[in-house]
């Protein structure tokens, strides 16, 4: 269908977009946002009819609009949608014009061209789950030279209403810190050189009305499905209405289209929400529609890394074994130093055969001892990285990214990144990964680290390699699922350094943090909990005392902060008193029973006052029929008693019971001198509606700081 001249209406998931498409101009995203129930072509048109804008003085004869692709050309002034370069003519100025609209009831393709030899394609979705997705392609037509691609970013308006913008930051052990500022004229921008997202990057960037929240407040927001350096920017104008930004961050050169060759930009993945949870819900549910998406309950995990380090012992693996199958652990993974020469982080990167000078008779009876205490096996490895203390490393240095043949970039953990975009290195990988996994077929989980940026990234060939790089990445990992059924994934990176739509696309889990100390994971797993739904967000239960902060925390505290994630165990058990054990297995018993909630439900969390000290989150079924939540008292309240907490999620015009779930926290719940609570204590269940649950809430026990209770609510 050729849909020029019109007024296009997408609709999918609750969400409606209106295109309003002049002759050959780009076409302009006029609203976007909540379905419009009574879409008549009267209305539509309106809509497009409101939202044109007129020419004013000092300016252009008409005022510039945010189309799909904004350019020059079309009298844009902000920033451009792509800037491009003719390799020897030098030019740099080109005007497409659309030639077709190819259109369904929930997506459209624009087709549009440069006399001088660029075509486009600019593909825009509204998604079964309410995203608002966008690619754009651009190719290079001309038969005589080549076409360097600068930039290439996709656009989403947002409303006047949107003064603030939200983006979080970080680092190593505190990823996806929050950070807000007002949406002034000017452009904010967040980019990654990383060649991966970083531990510092943002999962989205938002805007919205000033002081929105999780509950409360129309945002708009913007995620790149993309594992490689990116950008994604906010950006107002004195003659321009606001918008968000985002695209592939490339270096000089390293796309430079030869004829008939096309670049294709990373998904960018648009969302909207009356506050930050229904926004989030969105990216969930798109990402729980994949025919692949993990569908059997998510194991519980006991990782080894914090429990040995590189210390390799047979016995003492099979002691944390069976302690971990004894407390209901249902996955074991053994971490890094259990291939060749891996004694310490410098050496044997690279390498991936199995150390026999450590494990004589092979890893097999550790996995026949896993496998008979009915866990599943898993391997940690790092293959996209090599020290030059290993044999790949002695022997093909050539495989390294590097700014030239005769220099080496900055060491980052005694380590150097392959380039996967040399065919040899990415040959050699697969079948190293193909021939573990063959070898060793309980292996069914891999956890896949990447513990260095990349800087300088260069190819064979002295170009940049980051772009390509990214591919072969995935590449990699789509091979070997498709040659091992089955196989399930974790990205991890550093921790939490490389979380986005595109690796999530090819693997089952991230690891959210190397961090485990349960105050830094509370607001590491609120955030990372904005695009990455519950079930694929590692959250484990550390030992007493944090390796990465020193801090001490109760079991109470450490294992109720991993309850509502993918939840395992980062630590030795088999050191761990029997009465430890003990509230570790009901701990997890309580995740066992809600698991199916938490991994399909609604995450919530309750916009509390600062000065309450407490946080409130939890998850919803979907069906609103019951929900789990936890409260924890993080220091202690302005008011005394405390101010009561609301559970914010539930249906407002259903009613429900609610109960203090009776774990180890509940005996700690109260200071000497405090009465007992009435609701509590009452002979017939606490009743409330859904809406009083939320904007009411109920009064608490006055707890000690640093002290978890969960809350179980029912509907009648």
């Amino acid at each position: 269908m050729d849909a020029t001249n019109s007024i296009i209406h997408l609709c999918s998931g609750g969400t409606s977009v209106v295109l309003d498409c002049i002759g050959s101009e780009m076409p302009i995203i006029a609203y976007w946002g909540a379905e419009i129930k009574n879409a008549s072509q009267a209305v539509l048109e309106s809509v497009a009819l409101v939202t044109r804008t007129q020419a004013v003085s000092g300016g252009l004869q008409r005022s510039p609009r945010l189309s799909l692709l904004p350019l020059a050309s079309q009298g844009w002034q902000g920033t451009p949608g792509a800037t491009m370069l003719r390799t020897s003519t030098g030019k740099f100025c080109f005007n497409l014009a659309v030639d077709s609209i190819d259109k369904t009831d929930s997506c459209i393709a624009v087709h549009a061209s440069d006399p001088d030899g660029v075509q486009v394609k600019i593909a825009v979705e509204v998604t079964p789950s309410g995203l608002l997705s966008q690619q754009i392609s651009i190719s290079n037509t001309d038969g005589r030279e080549g076409l360097q691609v600068h930039d290439v970013a996709v656009s989403f308006p947002v409303p006047a209403s949107a003064r603030e913008i939200l983006d979080t930051t970080g680092r190593h052990l505190r990823e996806r810190q929050p950070q807000r500022h007002g949406f002034t004229v000017g452009r904010h921008v967040r980019e990654s050189r990383r060649g991966r997202p970083g531990a510092d990057a943002t999962l989205v960037v938002a805007a919205g009305t000033p002081g929105f929240g999780f509950e409360r407040g129309l945002v708009h927001a913007v995620h790149l499905a993309w594992s490689g350096n990116h950008r994604i920017t906010a950006e107002r104008g004195p003659s321009y209405s606001s918008f968000l930004q985002a695209g592939e961050l490339l270096e000089p050169g390293e796309i430079t289209l030869l004829p008939g060759e096309t670049y294709t930009t990373p998904v960018a993945l648009g969302s909207w929400g009356q506050g930050l949870s229904q926004l989030s819900h969105r990216f969930h549910e798109h990402l729980r529609q994949r025919t692949h998406h993990p569908a059997a309950p998510r194991p519980v995990t006991i990782n080894t890394w914090e429990a040995v380090y590189f210390d390799m012992r047979l016995d003492r693996l099979k002691a944390i074994a069976d302690a971990a199958a004894s407390v209901g652990a249902e996955r074991f993974v053994l971490d890094d130093g259990w291939f060749n020469g891996r004694r310490d982080d410098t050496a044997g990167l690279g390498d991936w055969f199995v150390d026999r000078t450590v494990w004589p008779e092979g890893l097999q009876p550790l996995w026949d001892h896993v496998d008979k205490l009915g866990m599943q096996c898993g391997l940690w490895v790092e293959p996209e990285m090599v020290n030059l203390d290993s044999d790949v490393g002695r022997n093909h240095p050539d495989w390294i990214l590097r700014p030239d043949p005769n220099r080496l970039p900055v060491a980052g953990r005694s380590q150097y990144v392959l380039d996967l975009s040399n065919r040899a290195a990415f040959e050699y990988i697969l079948k190293c990964l193909d021939d573990i996994l063959t070898q060793h077929p309980m292996i069914r989980y891999l956890k896949w680290d990447h513990n260095r940026d990349l800087l300088e990234a260069g190819g064979a060939d002295g170009r940049a390699a980051v772009h390509n790089n990214t591919l072969a990445v995935y590449r990699l990992m789509d091979m070997l699922k498709q040659r091992h059924g089955g196989l399930e994934i974790e990205s991890c990176a550093s921790g939490g350094a490389r979380v986005d739509f595109g690796i999530l696309e090819r693997t089952d889990r991230i690891w959210t943090s190397d961090c485990t100390d349960p105050l830094e994971r509370l607001t590491i797993q609120k955030y990372t909990n904005l695009i990455v739904p519950n079930e694929l967000m590692g959250a484990h239960m550390g030992p007493a005392h944090s390796h990465t902060t020193g801090r001490t925390h109760g079991l109470h505290l450490r294992a109720g902060v991993a309850l509502l994630g993918h939840m395992g165990i980062e630590w030795d058990l088999s050191q761990v008193e029997s009465n430890d054990l003990d509230q570790v297995r009901d701990w997890i018993q309580l995740h066992k029973k809600w698991r199916h909630v938490i991994h399909t439900g609604r995450a919530v969390y309750a916009d509390l006052p600062q000065e309450t000290g407490a946080d409130v989150r939890g998850v919803v079924a979907k069906d609103a029929q019951k929900a789990i939540y936890t409260y924890i008292q993080m220091h202690t309240s302005q008011t005394y008693p405390p101010a009561p907490i609301t559970f914010p999620g539930l249906d407002y015009d259903r009613a429900y019971t609610i109960q203090m779930v009776n774990t180890p926290a509940t005996d700690q719940a109260s200071f000497v001198g405090q009465s007992d609570l009435p609701w509590l204590h009452a002979i017939q269940p606490c009743t409330l509606t859904g809406q009083m649950l939320a904007n009411i809430g109920i009064q608490v026990p006055n707890l000690l700081p640093e002290t978890l209770i969960v809350f179980e609510v029912h509907a009648l």
